[in-house]
């Protein structure tokens, strides 16, 4: 049991240096780095473009719906790297809990298609 505990120290010690690595350079960079300030400086950049209006103007919802929507279904895809590098591995069980996955993306695919939630207006 004492080995096993042992055997954490050297992570322990990364996880350490890591964070005081981080934590150091900001402190520092922070003490060191020039503190100019100025009204154009101040200013927001957009692109070269002066700033006209109030920038909190309200997005739609579809927005931000097709965004959620992507990186879902782009992270559900992901899992399907692992599987086909493993393909022979795993067998026929490993097919057949592909095709459960698969179906339950198609399920709620079709669930957002009969939602339209894909659809501009």
């Amino acid at each position: 049991m004492q080995s096993d505990q042992l055997s954490y120290i050297p992570i322990l010690l990364q996880f350490l240096l890591a964070v005081g690595f981080v934590v150091g350079t900001i402190i520092v960079s922070g003490k060191l780095g020039p503190k100019r300030t100025s009204e154009s400086k101040g200013k927001n950049f957009e692109c070269g473009i002066e700033s006209v209006g109030n920038a909190r103007i309200p997005f739609s919802v579809k927005y931000f719906l097709v965004a959620i929507l992507f990186v879902l279904f782009d992270v559900e895809v992901i899992f399907l790297y692992p599987w086909a590098v493993n393909f022979k591995e795993l067998g026929i069980e490993g097919m057949v809990k592909m095709i459960i996955f698969m179906l339950l993306l198609l399920v709620g695919f079709f669930y957002i298609i009969k939602k339209k939630a894909l659809v501009w207006e």
